[in-house]
This record gives structure tokens, sequence and C-alpha cells, in this order.
């Protein structure tokens, strides 16, 4: 009995370099996660991949290097997250209001990030000089800078010195992170969250 011979489908795509980079840190994150960065082996997240130990370091030169651009990828993610969120409205008050929401809540989704981000709390220290990551938090301190910056010239915003002002609220949103997703004060300083956001934005002196 002959059968149909079926037409082929088409060609898979290879993977670029970056697509498999981030699939090796999202598994790696995951890893970390679960095992903690003392116990992970290299070897586990190979085997998490399905790939081997020697392949595995083509992309990275030691388990330390895995880490922090696993870390860094993470972080990555969160701020592109954010700025996508605000892409989403023209409303510069609204761009504002948008920013601090999404970065204060994303960690409540993001559960491998969070789980490490609890377990090594230097990844986001009290002090810049202390920080691993300063170019990925300048970055998002630059996205506050340029809606600052945008509100101030639209007159919707008073005119303040915006360097000084985006380092006091990124201080301010570290000090949230920290008591959330750290110290795990969740309800008590989600409300106080909010409660800063209306502050800034409203002040604390009556107007007529």
């Amino acid at each position: 009995m002959l059968r149909a011979v079926l037409p082929a489908g088409p060609p898979r795509r290879a993977m670029s370099r970056q697509e498999k980079l981030n699939r090796i840190f999202d598994a790696a994150l995951k890893v970390f996660a679960q095992y903690g960065y003392k116990r992970t082996r290299v070897e586990d997240i190979a085997q998490e991949l399905g790939m081997t130990k020697g392949n595995l370091y083509l992309y990275v030169k030691d388990k330390k290097d895995l880490y922090e651009k696993s870390v860094s990828h993470g972080l990555l993610r969160w701020q592109a997250r954010v700025r996508e969120a605000i892409a989403g409205t023209d409303d510069v008050v609204e761009q504002l209001l948008i920013m601090c929401r999404k970065s204060f809540t994303y960690l409540s989704r993001d559960v491998p990030l969070r789980t490490i981000l609890m377990n090594d709390p230097s990844i986001f220290p009290l002090s810049p000089k202390e920080d691993r990551f300063a170019r990925i938090n300048k970055a998002s301190m630059d996205m506050m800078k340029a809606v600052l910056m945008r509100g101030i010239d639209q007159k919707r915003f008073r005119n303040v010195d915006v360097k000084y002002t985006t380092d006091l609220l990124f201080s301010i949103y570290v000090m949230f992170i920290i008591k959330t997703y750290i110290k795990s004060e969740g309800k008590s300083s989600g409300k106080l969250f909010e409660q800063g956001i209306d502050l800034i934005l409203n002040g604390l002196l009556m107007h007529p």
C-alpha cells in the first residue's frame, strides 16, 4: 500500500547567539534561585539546558561570570518591561506613575529574580559605590530623568534640580524594594509606597 508523502515543513530557524544567551541566562536564574549561589554547580545549569558543561563554557568564563551575567539579564528585562509600559501613554504624569508602580510591583511576578535578590541583597546596595550593576541602574535613572525633564518642559512639574531629584527618588525606590522583597514587609510597605507617590506628586502643604 502506497503512503502519501507529506511535504516537509519549513526548516527550523537557527537561534541567534543572543537568543541562546537569553535561554542560558533564564535557565541559570531558575537554578540559582532554586539552590542558591553556593550550592549551584555549573553542571546543574548545563543539565537544565540539555547542554554539556563544556558547551556552556563557550558563553561564560566560570560560575561567577554566569551568575553576574544572569542577574544583569534579569535586571535588564525588568527595566525593559518598565520602558514598554511607559511607552503606552504620552501623558508625562501617567508615565511617572506607571514607572513607579511597574518598577515596584515587577518582582511580585518574577519569582526567580525575586528569590535571588532575597538571597543576595547586595544586588541592590544603598551605596552607589558598592553597586555591581551600576550601568543598568544608571540607565533606569536616565529613564526617570527623561520623564522629569519632559514634565518640566511641559510645565506639569516644578522646575526642580533633575539630577538630585532623580537620586532622591531612586534611593527611596531602592529602600522600598528592600523593605518589600528582602525584609518581606509586603502589604505594609505597599501602602507606604502609594502614600509616598501621592506625597511626591501633591506635596505636603495645602494650596489655595
